[in-house]
């Protein structure tokens, strides 16, 4: 696939078994840097307008990819890396076209029965601020890559589809694949996972995921999510604050 893929494939095996552990946390900050790094170029998940719930979400993708990825590009505080600007963007433009519930429930497997309702409502909200607070700083670095997306085979009725998409990097580098899982709702498409290079992101949390639970039940899961969004969100101010 080229050294860029192989390098996140080796993190990854060297990494599953912690999912908080050194190695997997750069791990994963590869992986969603590219699928959040992707999703500025994908508008559809941006930027939904009215009309685009009328098309097809190859389609949609296709249509609207350069509206956000022209707002990051033109946005010098976002490009600067303004912590505050950036979670807006992603707060008003991505979250909304992302099913956390299900993506969490996913991640979880045979764990999700175990937790109780509150405990759900919890695990969905730590995972949500985990994703975001992690990742939301490489809208920036994706600005210059463009994306080519696939035409998508499935029937025009289907209601769960998979849209295939392409990262042009540039520079004689391979392009990254990356694939969106998308359900079709009553709110529109929503992704539920994506696949960077042949890796699932909920397939490599539920590892991980499941780990936590067998150490210490899904309190310990919480309670090490929780943790890890506060010191994201510490760091987060303290470069913000920083000169």
């Amino acid at each position: 696939m080229g050294a860029e893929v192989i390098r996140i494939n080796h993190a990854f095996s060297s990494s599953i078994h912690s999912i908080f552990s050194v190695y997997l946390d750069n791990f994963c900050e590869e992986l969603m840097k590219k699928v959040f790094g992707s999703l500025a170029l994908l508008a559809a998940l941006f930027a939904l307008p009215t009309w685009a719930m009328e098309v097809g979400p190859d389609t949609l993708v296709d249509n609207t990819a350069q509206e956000v990825l022209a707002i990051v590009r033109q946005d010098k505080d976002i490009r600067a890396g303004n912590t505050a600007k950036i979670l807006d963007l992603v707060e008003a433009k991505i979250l909304p076209h992302f099913d956390f519930t299900r993506m969490t429930r996913l991640a979880m497997g045979k764990n999700w029965s175990k937790a109780a309702p509150e405990q759900q409502q919890q695990l969905v909200k730590e995972f949500r601020t985990l994703l975001v607070r992690t990742y939301s700083n490489a809208l920036t670095t994706y600005r210059d890559h463009t994306i080519k997306v696939e035409p998508l085979k499935a029937k025009a009725d289907n209601s769960d589809t998979l849209v295939k998409t392409q990262v042009m990097q540039g520079h004689g580098q391979q392009p990254v694949p990356i694939d969106y899982s998308m359900e079709k709702t009553g709110d529109g498409w929503k992704v539920y996972d994506v696949t960077v290079a042949g890796v699932s992101l909920v397939t490599n949390y539920r590892s991980t995921f499941n780990s936590q639970v067998h150490e210490g039940g899904v309190e310990k899961l919480i309670k090490t999510l929780t943790e890890k969004n506060r010191a994201l969100i510490a760091g987060d101010k303290k470069a913000d604050a920083a000169p």
